[in-house]
């Protein structure tokens, strides 16, 4: 006899697609329309210990808000007695980064293609004040139509322990801007087109521009900018990657810089979309309401030091299996 499957509200629950220590994305199937979904499971214990409620709903709200064609879809956000579910949109197309690998290069005109539709995506995105900060094709998806969707905008990575707002050093050093690795204060805008600029670098050579086996040599060579472009980039091609590759983030080109440039403006049709359209964020604060009579009496217990400061979707990295307990020690010695 075949067992029921599993349902969370609207939503039949199927395979594990992706695991670690404190969270899961399960495949779904919406039952009324009958659309595939990736389910991330995350644990309210989790949240509440890290007294972090505020940020993940804040940013929950914003990942809601954020709707862009070339971003990957948060749809709803539901509760259980013990879990939040995330759903998001289910891309089939696999990593842009596996494309890669068994393509090798992509050529100039493709590689542009899917710079354009990554600029669209991260301009959206900062337009709304979300930063990304872990930028790499292992997190650019593709659709079935070959459409490029960058997934967790503001779930993002954090494969490094630090501490604070954009003063943590995360992302993949081969894909982080030279500010980032200097542990300085950084801006988050700047930091995501230095990323592009790899991953632009990376669809068109096929290999990485700045590659070392140890650290110490690889952050020498990106903070001195070190890196040539290989034979078969165009001049126009080498000319923009120079200029988003600069190790000075307040002289590198920005978003507007690279809309403007004339390679990046070849066969450039920008992506039409509903700037506006009515978000509901009902769910996400009924989800909340059930856990902020606890989170309130732990915020009085410690309201000597405040909540920390950091990207909130930084905790729901601790899908990623990580002992993120660093990032909550300074907290720990105010109180």
């Amino acid at each position: 006899m075949r067992k029921a499957a599993r349902k969370v509200g609207k939503y039949e629950v199927g395979r594990t697609i992706g695991e670690g220590t404190f969270a899961k994305v399960k495949f779904a199937r919406n039952t009324e329309t009958g659309e595939s979904v990736a389910m991330k499971v995350l644990a309210k214990s989790t949240i509440l210990k890290h007294r972090m409620v505020d940020q993940i709903k804040r940013e929950i709200s914003i990942m809601k808000i954020v709707r862009h064609p070339n971003i990957v879809r948060l749809h709803e956000v539901l509760a259980g007695r013990t879990k939040i579910f995330i759903i998001l949109e289910f891309v089939t197309g696999g990593e842009l980064f596996d494309k890669i690998v068994h393509q090798g290069k992509l050529n100039e005109h493709e590689s542009r293609q899917y710079f354009q539709q990554l600029i669209d995506a991260v301009s959206h995105c900062h337009s709304k004040g979300v930063y990304h900060r872990d930028l790499k094709p292992e997190n650019l998806l593709l659709d079935s139509y070959g459409n490029l969707k960058v997934s967790d905008f503001g779930l993002s990575a954090l494969p490094q322990q630090g501490v604070g707002l954009l003063h943590t050093t995360c992302g993949t050093p081969n894909y982080v801007a030279p500010e980032v690795l200097g542990n300085r204060g950084y801006d988050g805008a700047a930091a995501d087109v230095w990323s592009c600029g790899v991953i632009l670098y990376v669809l068109m050579a096929g290999y990485l521009p700045f590659e070392e086996i140890d650290l110490p040599s690889l952050y020498k060579k990106i903070n001195a900018a070190q890196f040539s472009c290989p034979f078969w980039f165009s001049p126009g091609a080498k000319s923009l990657i120079h200029k988003i590759l600069d190790p000075n983030p307040e002289t590198r080109i920005g978003i507007e810089g690279i809309r403007k440039d004339t390679w990046f403006r070849k066969s450039y049709v920008p992506v039409k979309h509903k700037e506006d359209e009515e978000v509901n964020l009902d769910d996400v604060n009924a989800v909340f309401n059930d856990i902020e009579d606890k989170y309130a009496t732990e915020q009085s217990e410690n309201s000597e030091g405040g909540p920390l400061l950091m990207n909130a979707f930084e905790m729901i990295t601790l899908s990623q299996g990580l002992n993120l307990s660093a990032l909550f020690d300074r907290r720990q010695v105010h109180n």
